[in-house]
């Protein structure tokens, strides 16, 4: 009971201090330096829903965005309006809505988009109408060369308590269109694509579980379910008639998913609980165990240059680690248990939520909720060297292929909030690698790359363009890439995460 009562009073000191917190919204136009004078910030535009008088920034499309994606291509960004159940499609640079994309559903109007059931996923009672829904768009994927979209929903909207199967969109970004459905555990969040293009995973922040997807075939009709693995324990969700706070009542609170460089290995982000780093190995299609020793309350974890590199949301920090040892630590896993020591540790805002780096690989830009900050974190030194406000909660963030642009979107709450996107301008006193925009030749693949004003193809601008944001390649891949920017150019494929 004592430890039941102090989780409670930390939960309530930390919704207090959220509500303590002035909503903000900074000025088109308001910049910012970093300590050492190399990285200029500047709030370039935003697309919002807090005031109808901003008519050149208002979007009524705009609703709680959760996410943001820029397209492999670097010509389109896709928001995630969660409350408002569209995904919104813009033109990178000049900002143009080019479409909206509808999360709302019939059973008969949405009867030829679903994929057949794989047996997975469980219902608790029958409906009347399952597949007459609005989805909650949450996070994305790319995947086939970008041509396709990926888009969990939170729930169901006539699911209160998120306790029946979910479903995730497909979007064809040809055509922005949505092409195939397919059912879902309970309250997926996070989705990753793994390099090599040939498998998906979707994690459930409802109950512990993650699913694995085989979408090798450039066919979506042949996509399908091949495991759903659990971490330690599937939480029963016998809620009953009670209504229940799924954002506290979930088990571990699956997050940040990614897959290692080699395809073999699945980490994934655990927010509540005893939290740590739930490691799944893919290729065996087994759980392993999960890893403590990091902060609890792990958000989002990515890859970059041979380092680990998590968001710690309560606390406000990023810590990074050696994947090597980590990994080292992980395969010695006894009982599904094992702990890892000597994370290197940067405070930043509090909050942090989303985390991406630059193309350099020098960088660390982190959207952080509470302190209402965009922070920046120098990777050569782990030390925060800027800061530059964001519309009130920012959640979701992604940078543009150049790394020119950041892109934050802000949650809307009921005391008010963010219901913006805002769009940052990044210079740098040292050039970010930048890569030719890619020749699509068919589309499932483009034209190999080619470094702009004689700069050097650095291995994470070629991750950008093998279509991966986890900061790691394979060697051969590396190779491959290197062979054909400087010989003939061949068509190949391009993955993103």
């Amino acid at each position: 009971m004592k430890t039941r009562s102090i989780i409670f009073l930390t939960a309530a000191l930390m919704v207090c201090n959220v509500l303590a917190q002035p909503i903000i919204h900074p000025k088109v136009g308001e910049t910012a330096t970093s300590s050492d004078g190399k990285v200029k910030i500047t709030l370039v535009a935003k697309k919002q829903n807090y005031s109808m008088a901003m008519k050149d920034s208002h979007d009524p499309d705009i609703n709680s965005p959760k996410s943001v994606n820029v397209s492999p291509d670097g010509k389109k960004f896709y928001v995630n309006s969660l409350e408002g159940g569209k995904t919104v499609v813009y033109e990178m640079g000049t900002n143009r809505k080019l479409k909206t994309i509808n999360h709302n559903f019939t059973d008969e109007g949405s009867k030829h988009l679903w994929a057949p059931a794989s047996g997975l996923y469980k219902w608790h009672k029958q409906w009347n109408s399952p597949n007459t829904f609005m989805g909650k768009p949450v996070e994305a994927t790319f995947s086939h060369a970008g041509r396709y979209l990926w888009v969990p929903y939170y729930r169901r909207t006539y699911d209160n308590n998120a306790v029946e199967p979910s479903a995730m969109a497909v979007i064809d970004t040809q055509k922005d269109e949505i092409v195939k459905l397919m059912e879902t555990g309970p309250l997926p969040k996070m989705v990753a694509t793994s390099h090599d293009g040939k498998t998906l995973a979707v994690t459930h922040w409802g109950n512990n579980t993650v699913g694995l997807i085989d979408i090798s075939s450039s066919n979506p009709d042949d996509w399908h379910y091949t495991k759903l693995l659990i971490v330690d324990y599937e939480l029963p969700l016998n809620f009953g008639n009670r209504h229940v706070n799924r954002d506290t009542e979930s088990g571990y609170c699956l997050r940040g998913t990614v897959f290692t460089p080699d395809d073999q290995y699945l980490i994934v982000c655990c927010m509540g609980g005893a939290g740590g780093l739930a490691v799944i190995d893919v290729k065996n299609q087994k759980y392993l165990g999960r890893m403590l020793g990091m902060m609890a309350n792990v958000r989002h974890i990515v890859l970059n240059n041979g380092y680990l590199y998590l968001s710690v949301n309560s606390s406000g920090f990023v810590q990074r680690i050696k994947l090597d040892t980590f990994m080292e630590a992980a395969k010695q896993m006894t009982n599904e248990k094992g702990i890892i020591n000597g994370w290197e540790n940067c405070k930043v805002g509090a909050g942090a939520r989303t985390i991406e780096i630059s193309p350099s690989g020098n960088y660390i830009f982190a959207a952080c909720n509470n302190a209402s900050r965009l922070c920046v974190v120098d990777t050569r030194t782990m030390k925060m060297i800027a800061e530059i406000p964001v519309d009130s909660y920012p959640v979701g963030l992604d940078i543009s292929n150049d790394g020119q642009y950041v892109l934050v979107t802000s949650q809307g709450r009921k005391n008010g909030g963010g219901n913006a996107v805002n769009i940052y301008k990044v210079d740098y006193t040292e050039p970010e690698p930048v890569i030719k925009e890619p020749t699509p030749v068919d589309s499932d693949s483009i034209a190999a790359p080619v470094a702009e004003g004689g700069n050097p193809i650095s291995q994470s601008s070629i991750m950008k363009w093998l279509g991966t944001t986890t900061g790691q390649v394979t060697a051969g891949a590396i190779a491959a890439v290197l062979i054909a920017a400087i010989a003939v150019p061949v068509s190949m494929k391009r993955r993103r995460k």
